[in-house]
Formats: structure tokens, C-alpha cells, sequence
């Protein structure tokens, strides 16, 4: 039985290169990922920082960068930059959080290769930002920024914790237009990864997205 229980906690290809961690309780059940690319393996957040994720990822070649999509999927971060030498990448606003920390922060995007940058997508918190990854027909990391609803489609979801809801909303329409549907196929939500229905991403993303009604989003914010 333990056996069993260890193998299903191993992180599960989802793309080419693109591994899902289980969801994390230091972030409130989030679900952190791991691209292989070429010696400079990234983390997208911050997975359980338990043995079975250590052993994991020094047998994949370690980890270059941590990319942390907001506030919120930091969680042991610290741990993990000391244990791997990683860089952290993090929107500038958000960066005093992580104190004492070997951090690179940016404002509206950072170019990390040709293949791959980081982008501000503010709303869900002041530097909540999305990582994209030109592969597999275009991978948005969102965390959750845009997470998947009972349909399985991408939508920004207003929570209590949710910094601004206007600019959540403008930042979606900024996606779909500097994307298009040969440019982004998939996205990878930092959460609410059981609606996906063991499926692992959310894929047709920037139909999806397109199809949103973003009047009718920007109206679904509860009454105080």
C-alpha cells in the first residue's frame, strides 16, 4: 500500500516536457509544474517540497528557474532555492515577499529564451503573472489567473482574495490579443485541476478564451 501511495504522489507528464506536480497544501491545493528545456529545467509555483519531489526532480537534471505566477504559490520557496541554486523569477510587486532571496524581478515581461517568457497579468494579485512556453503549439502557465470552471473552460474566477477585478478582466483580453489559435493550444492552471478530469490541461485555449464574454465576466463579481 505504500508503494502504491508513493507512486501515485510522483508528478505526471502533461505535455511534451511538461510534468504536473499533485496539488499543494502550502498552497491551499495548487498545482506547481516542472518544463524540461534543454539544462534549464524549470518550477512553475512552488510544489509540496517533500522527498519524493526532491529525489524527483535531481533524477531530471534539477532546476534552473522558479517561476512563481503570484503571492499566493511562494510557499517554501526559500527551501527550494537553497536546496536546487535555482533563480526566482517573480513580477517585481510581489517580490518583497520573499526577503533575504536571490530574486530577479520584472515589469511587464521577461524574455527568458526564444521559446519561452513571463508576462504581468495583474488582477487576481498586484504581480500575478503568466508563464508561456512556445512548445506543444503554445503553453500558457496561468496559475490562477485563468483557472478551469465545471466545463472545463478557462475563466478568471473572483475570489475574496481577489486584488482587482477590472484589471483581471482587462488582463484576459490582453491574452487573447497577443495570441492567436496557432499560438496557444493549451494552458496549465495553477488550481482547480479536478475539474480537467484527469485530462491534465486545458486544451483549444485560445478558442476558449476568445469565446468568453468578458461584459458578463466583469458583471459576475458578487455584491458586497
Amino acid at each position: 500500500m505504500k508503494q502504491q501511495s508513493s507512486v501515485s504522489k510522483q508528478p505526471r507528464p502533461v505535455l511534451d516536457n511538461i510534468l504536473a506536480f499533485p496539488p499543494n497544501r502550502d498552497t491551499l491545493g495548487a498545482t506547481a509544474y516542472f518544463i524540461v528545456e534543454n539544462q534549464t529545467n524549470i518550477l512553475v509555483d512552488c510544489p509540496a517540497w517533500d522527498e519524493i519531489n526532491q529525489t524527483f526532480l535531481r533524477e531530471h537534471g534539477g532546476v534552473r528557474l522558479l517561476f512563481l505566477t503570484h503571492r499566493g504559490a511562494i510557499a517554501k520557496a526559500g527551501e527550494i532555492q537553497e536546496a536546487t541554486g535555482c533563480e526566482i523569477l517573480i513580477q517585481e510587486q510581489e517580490a518583497y515577499l520573499l526577503p533575504g532571496l536571490k530574486v530577479t524581478v520584472f515589469e511587464r515581461e521577461f524574455v527568458l529564451s526564444d521559446r519561452i517568457k513571463a508576462f504581468w497579468t495583474p488582477g487576481h494579485s498586484p504581480g500575478s503573472s503568466c508563464l508561456y512556453h512556445s512548445g506543444s503549439g503554445g503553453v500558457l502557465f496561468s496559475g490562477r489567473h485563468l483557472l478551469p470552471n465545471r466545463e472545463a473552460a478557462p475563466v478568471p474566477l473572483w475570489t475574496a482574495k481577489t486584488f482587482h477585478w477590472p484589471r483581471q478582466i482587462n488582463s484576459v483580453k490582453s491574452i487573447v490579443e497577443q495570441f492567436s489559435p496557432e499560438t496557444l493550444q493549451y494552458i496549465c492552471p495553477g488550481a482547480n485541476t479536478g475539474f480537467l478530469r484527469g485530462k491534465g490541461s486545458i486544451d483549444r485555449a485560445f478558442e476558449k478564451l476568445a469565446n468568453l464574454d468578458l461584459a458578463v465576466c466583469l458583471q459576475s463579481k458578487p455584491e458586497p
